[in-house]
């Protein structure tokens, strides 16, 4: 067994592949380490350069899927790879600088089963700022993240949790709540947040729906129970508001016009129909798929180390 495994999702990274690689061997000199790259459906050159990599570098395994199946699909299919102690995931545009993961491993070893590198100031929009914010308050609130802890992309992972989250086969896997599912002994240490060497960023905003979706509905029903809760306290005020005009007209004897108030009324309670309706139909649409064994990614090729698929 390695020490260190790396797991790294590719996705239209040909500019930075090279030069990540050569970081990585800069930065864990004197390591056992291997690199595994998962090229999701990239539609550029990633795959050749790659290839490249893999006939120059023994200490590589590369995974090709058949299409794009999402950054959490890939790093699953990169986990079944591994064979390190310790596994480390990042992203391949070097905003996670592999300068770094020897300071998660040195953490990591000290007892803890996942490191987070926290990054006080990220190099990214304000949109993307405030999206990984209310994503941290949610993962909170429904997966129980524990308090002072940041969930990064950028993370170390001991050996024994990722065999547990390798359990799961569904075709929606979410890292980060599969990963607090298994354990409640993480930590996290500062790390730098550096530009995008090289390319456009691919994560755009119907992506953050998508991370936000899945930590809404993956690992809990709480949204559920929420929507119980609200559909409860507001009949509560629509009784309220009916008794209220029924002792105004009886006792007072004045016409209740009412129109702004039933129109209002009616576009809240239909606007939270609509949106507690599509709640549930996200967890019924994730069953179907489920029942109907839709993949969770597909290996097309691998190369590298005598792995098999």
């Amino acid at each position: 067994m390695k020490e260190i495994s790396i797991v790294i999702p590719v996705y239209n990274s040909q500019g930075n592949l090279k030069e990540l690689n050569r970081q990585i061997r800069d930065a864990l000199q004197g390591v056992e380490y291997e690199l595994i790259l998962v090229n999701d459906g990239s539609t550029d050159n990633s795959w050749d350069i790659i290839k490249e990599l893999v006939k120059n570098e023994k200490n590589i395994t590369a995974v090709n899927l058949r299409k794009n199946f999402g950054q959490d699909n890939a790093l699953m299919a990169g986990l079944k790879f591994v064979t390190g102690h310790y596994i480390v995931i990042m992203d391949d545009d070097l905003q996670h600088s592999p300068y770094d993961i020897l300071t998660l491993y040195n953490k990591c070893r000290e007892g803890y089963d996942i490191c987070y590198a926290r990054f006080m100031k990220k190099n990214q929009t304000v949109w993307k700022n405030f999206g990984s914010r209310m994503n941290g308050a949610f993962a909170r609130f429904l997966l129980q993240k524990p308090k002072g802890v940041y969930m990064s992309p950028f993370k170390i992972v001991r050996s024994e949790v990722v065999k547990e989250i390798l359990k799961y086969s569904g075709p929606f896997p979410y890292l980060e709540g599969l990963l607090l599912q298994v354990t409640g002994n993480v930590t996290c240490v500062n790390a730098t947040h550096q530009k995008r060497y090289s390319g456009k960023g691919n994560f755009n905003f119907i992506r953050s729906v998508s991370v936000f979706l899945r930590t809404l509905t993956s690992f809990s029903v709480m949204p559920l129970r929420l929507a119980t809760l609200i559909g409860f306290i507001t009949s509560i005020l629509g009784f309220l508001g009916a008794f209220y005009y029924l002792i105004e007209y009886i006792f007072i004897s004045k016409t209740v016009e009412g129109w702004t108030s039933l129109i209002i009324s009616t576009l809240i309670i239909g606007g939270l129909l609509l949106m507690f309706m599509g709640l549930i139909g996200e967890y019924l649409g994730r069953i179907f798929l489920a029942m109907n064994n839709k993949p969770q990614y597909s290996v097309c090729e691998v190369l590298g180390r005598d792995a098999t698929v």
